[in-house]
């Protein structure tokens, strides 16, 4: 089977087509025939570790959806010929291999490319608003790189939840592409300079949850711009920027809780902890259509240096999905 494999130098990034052995699904496992993966920004970020030890190869792609071809000893619940998507590693790849545990269902209302949107961006989302964040309907939620995969699905999720959502971009065409989205107000800056906007926008109440997509350049900005029992969740830093002071009056006063959101020290258990919520809870919105993933672009399996290229220059706003060769 054809896979890509990349290598994270100190600097860059090599991506390679190889043929591979088709794999074997172990215990509690499910072996998928990919028909769609989407692209992850942190999968190409230095840094982020998500990659290995810099200079080793590895089989790339976290997330798809396709049809179960076997399972492993102990499957129950899905058998082969069923739709499924979920966080798989290697998931650029015409064959991977899902656990069980992050397996779920793909709803009849979704293609392929909609379904492979959604397990790691979302689950993302799903931690940060829900499980973490404690947003409530009404409440105030800032996303600092609302466009990014994570920012929309963030701004999508929030929606649903009946929350008042504020973003920022670099591009006002892309603010404007999510107000069909319910964007109630988009800050058109880059700059560490939001949070006068936002404490107007809420009566100077400051925002309940800020999800900050972009790193350390607008981290103490997002502190300023919390409002009292305010919680921060900081999911990426694209901006290079590992460290940033903390005001800790604000943090004292405001009772701010700070917290981060990452897979890359939990355990599969833990990375599936979520899951069954997550299908109760928010699967529903997908298949009543209530929640439609926002594709920028479908590439053809070969064509995935330039759409990692298209995500690396900041051009999409949603996510970038591979479609798998038939």
């Amino acid at each position: 089977m054809q896979s890509y494999w990349m290598q994270m130098t100190a600097t860059e990034t090599v991506l390679e087509l190889r043929e591979t052995p088709l794999p074997e699904p172990g215990p509690g496992q499910l072996l998928v025939r990919m028909h769609a993966a989407a692209l992850n920004r942190g999968e190409f970020v230095l840094g982020h570790g998500l990659h290995g030890k810099a200079g080793s190869w590895k089989a790339i792609g976290g997330e798809g959806a396709g049809v179960v071809t076997a399972a492993g000893p102990g499957v129950t619940g899905f058998r082969p010929g069923d739709r499924v998507m979920g966080r798989c590693p290697g998931a650029f790849s015409q064959y991977a291999v899902m656990e069980l545990a992050e397996a779920m269902a793909v709803p009849e209302a979704l293609s392929w490319e909609e379904a492979a949107s959604i397990p790691m961006t979302f689950l993302v989302a799903y931690d940060m608003l829900v499980l973490q964040g404690r947003l409530k309907a009404g409440e105030w939620l800032l996303v600092n790189g609302v466009s990014s995969g994570v920012g929309v699905a963030s701004l999508q999720l929030a929606k649903v939840l009946e929350a008042r959502v504020i973003g920022t971009s670099g591009s006002a065409a892309k603010l404007e592409a999510l107000k069909p989205l319910g964007l109630d107000l988009g800050l058109c800056t880059r700059l560490p300079d939001f949070a006068p906007a936002v404490l107007e926008a809420t009566g100077q109440r400051g925002a309940d949850l800020v999800v900050n997509t972009v790193g350390g350049s607008v981290f103490a900005e997002s502190v300023r711009a919390l409002g009292f029992e305010g919680r921060l969740a900081t999911v990426g830093y694209v901006d290079g920027v590992l460290h940033a002071d903390i005001d800790l009056e604000a943090l004292h006063a405001k009772r701010l809780t700070l917290f981060g959101v990452s897979n890359k020290l939990r355990s599969k258990a833990q990375r599936a902890a979520a899951v069954p919520r997550f299908v109760a809870e928010v699967m529903p919105h997908f298949a009543a259509r209530r929640i439609t993933p926002h594709i920028d672009q479908v590439a053809d399996f070969a064509r995935l240096k330039e759409a990692k290229a298209r995500m690396e220059a900041g051009g999409h706003v949603g996510k970038i999905v591979l479609r798998l060769p038939a």
